[in-house]
């Protein structure tokens, strides 16, 4: 059974609650956090897909850069559903981006043995090991989210290390020793980070 109608089914099924529902699942940060909240505010709603609203709006406000204001719907989405490896994992990721790198690690390895094949989770755990400087557990981790991410995310990767500049080969999905000699370099600098931040770079390789 599709997601939404899942959550549909707990909201009501109603034509408005299927409007809320892809409003708290759209693309539109605004959208999102109007329409994750007015899930919340649903009397009627499960825990679990409540803590899945909580979780869709935390992380619309996390993409708008309010991490702060996000870190209390993740407590809210893992309160309400303490198995939700996605929601363990993207407050470890506001965490390393507040440079809480001691808590950001105890919810990644939460994440991970829940859902041992998370390739946003390596990428979250290789980000932390490269700011506490240890190199080799980067990179371990960085070739496990590329093993489990495949071709679109290291596509990803690789447009990151071009922007860095440590880079030069194709675009093309293929983890090549090209690809593992410019993540052998960025693990070793605290400022490098693989993943591209522009849009047109995520765009051009969808």
């Amino acid at each position: 059974m599709a997601l939404t109608a899942v959550i549909a089914a707990g909201a009501g099924g109603s034509m408005a609650a299927s409007n809320t529902i892809s409003d708290c699942f759209s693309e539109n940060n605004a959208r999102r956090i109007a329409g994750c909240s007015e899930l919340i505010d649903s009397p009627h709603l499960d825990s679990g897909t409540k803590s899945l609203a909580y979780a869709m709006r935390a992380l619309a406000l996390s993409l708008d850069g309010a991490l702060e204001l996000a870190l209390p719907d993740y407590d809210m989405a893992i309160k309400l559903d303490p198995q939700s490896s996605m929601a363990l994992n993207n407050r470890g990721w506001v965490h390393y981006k507040l440079g809480r790198l001691d808590e950001g690690m105890a919810d990644v390895e939460r994440s991970l043995k829940l859902t041992p094949a998370s390739a946003h989770a390596h990428d979250t755990r290789a980000h932390i090991h490269q700011a506490l400087g240890k190199h080799a557990a980067a990179l371990r981790d960085y070739e496990q989210a590329v093993r489990f991410g495949g071709e679109h995310l290291i596509k990803l990767y690789q447009c990151g290390l071009e922007a860095q500049g440590i880079y030069k080969g194709p675009i093309d999905g293929f983890y090549t020793s090209d690809v593992r000699r410019a993540f052998e370099v960025c693990v070793t600098r605290a400022t490098c980070d693989p993943l591209p931040a522009d849009e047109e770079c995520r765009a051009a390789t969808s």
